[in-house]
């Protein structure tokens, strides 16, 4: 009985595993590129992992409390070659974001390294937090 049970354990937990973008591209693509978005206090940083691409290939649109990140990575074979294995192939993906407050987005910067998109958007004034005196009377 117990042996029944962690099967059928262990075939649920196979089943919320990542899928691998070649077999389940429209499961996979949904959720891609992985983010962590974090509140550091004047601002909202978001890192994206967008492995083999750079600056050309991505794009970043905001508007107040949503952002959005787009991007496509062509591979193009060289001429003269023949592909006996292809693994990485061509992507294409659009993720949008509501943030929990809006954002100036004339501070916001992007910068994208070893694979990394880190997006940092200063708060707007109205969203800033704001010390409050007090006064006695």
């Amino acid at each position: 009985m117990f042996d029944e049970i962690q099967r059928r354990m262990n075939q649920l937990f196979s089943e919320l595993e990542p899928r691998r973008w070649t077999t389940f591209p429209r499961v996979a693509m949904a959720s891609w590129p992985l983010v962590n978005l974090y509140d550091v206090g004047e601002e909202l940083v978001i890192k994206a992992q967008v492995p083999g691409m750079s600056e050309k290939e991505i794009q970043i649109n905001g508007h107040q409390d949503v952002v959005t990140i787009t991007g496509e990575r062509r591979v193009e074979l060289p001429k003269g070659y023949s592909v006996h294995r292809q693994e990485r192939g061509s992507i294409q993906f659009s993720r949008s974001f509501t943030l929990p407050c809006k954002i100036d987005i004339n501070k916001t910067s992007a910068m994208v390294r070893d694979g990394l998109l880190t997006i940092r958007m200063v708060k707007a004034e109205e969203a800033k937090p704001r010390q409050i005196s007090v006064k006695a009377e």
